[in-house]
């Protein structure tokens, strides 16, 4: 099998979508992709919604890309992993070395639930209180 890969960007910084297996094959081929864009700067996102299987070689190849973004002072969040690419990461320890974008969306929400309380309540105090209180 193939491993087809697309990158955009956006204001929140870069995204690759990867489709297929990450093997010895094609690790190379996601490593030369995922290098320049951690060489960016900005916040990388990597989509393994479409990646069906992980190898080793994969395994290495995301954790010089690990090594690269800790380096580089990078974020990188791959999102999409699925049970069996998680299972194979998880057993390796791998998974540890990223955040998922599940364990992202769950801050994101905590965040604005937090918000969203100190909102309601803001509005049972009075100008004064609220003043203070910031």
């Amino acid at each position: 099998m193939t491993l087809n890969v697309k990158e955009r960007r956006n204001k929140a910084g870069a995204v690759l979508v990867a489709t297929g297996e990450i093997n010895s094959e094609t690790s190379g081929q996601l490593l030369a992709a995922l290098l320049p864009l951690v060489r960016e700067g900005r916040p990388l996102r990597i989509d393994l919604t479409a990646v069906t299987y992980v190898s080793s070689a994969g395994l290495r190849t995301l954790l010089v890309v690990y090594r690269e973004a800790q380096h580089a002072g990078v974020a990188v969040t791959l999102y999409g992993v699925s049970e069996e690419v998680r299972f194979v990461m998880s057993a390796t320890g791998f998974l540890d070395f990223f955040e998922t974008g599940e364990a992202a969306a769950a801050e994101a929400k905590a965040k604005a639930k937090a918000k969203a309380g100190t909102r309601a309540a803001d509005r049972t105090r009075t100008p004064v209180e609220s003043a203070v209180a910031r």
